[in-house]
């Protein structure tokens, strides 16, 4: 069913070219060798710091609880992207390290969402693509302040 113009909600608007953008980046990410890795894995990969991460941080910064973050974070880790070793700066905490595969996951994944940006970009144009990215940028300048506590 497609919506009516009345039903097209922010929410709708951001939602389905999200989802649409997910499904061709996983679904790329299988055709270049990481089978395995799923939509849901996404956040390990997105607020991992390159030094490492604790789960407890990565489920904060995803705004997931520490039971989801710590099942992601598992298989990930049976499926050779992340391992667990001990903080440097806490022998009883363990951080979350991309491994080398990890890491190429994450540079593919980067690349791939730039060229599916590029390629959404010319079937929009150049003028446009431009104009939405200033908007996209501006509504996530709003938001992040918001999540700070900064809004009205």
């Amino acid at each position: 069913m497609n919506p009516t113009d009345a039903e097209r909600t922010l929410g709708a608007l951001l939602r389905a070219p999200y989802e649409a953008l997910g499904r061709r980046l996983y679904g790329e990410l299988a055709k270049r060798g990481f089978p395995d890795l799923r939509l849901s894995h996404g956040p390990v990969f997105r607020y991992i710091l390159p030094a490492g991460s604790r789960a407890s941080e990565l489920a904060e910064r995803a705004q997931l609880t520490k039971q989801s973050m710590a099942y992601l974070v598992e298989s990930l880790r049976a499926a050779g992207y992340v391992e667990i070793v001990a903080d440097p700066t806490d022998r009883r905490a363990k951080l979350v390290r991309l491994t080398a595969k990890g890491a190429r996951a994450q540079r593919t994944a980067l690349q791939l969402s730039r060229e599916i940006e590029e390629e959404y970009g010319e079937r929009l144009g150049p003028a446009k693509a431009r104009q939405l990215r200033r908007l996209l940028e501006d509504l996530y300048d709003v938001v992040r302040e918001e999540s700070r506590g900064a809004a009205p």
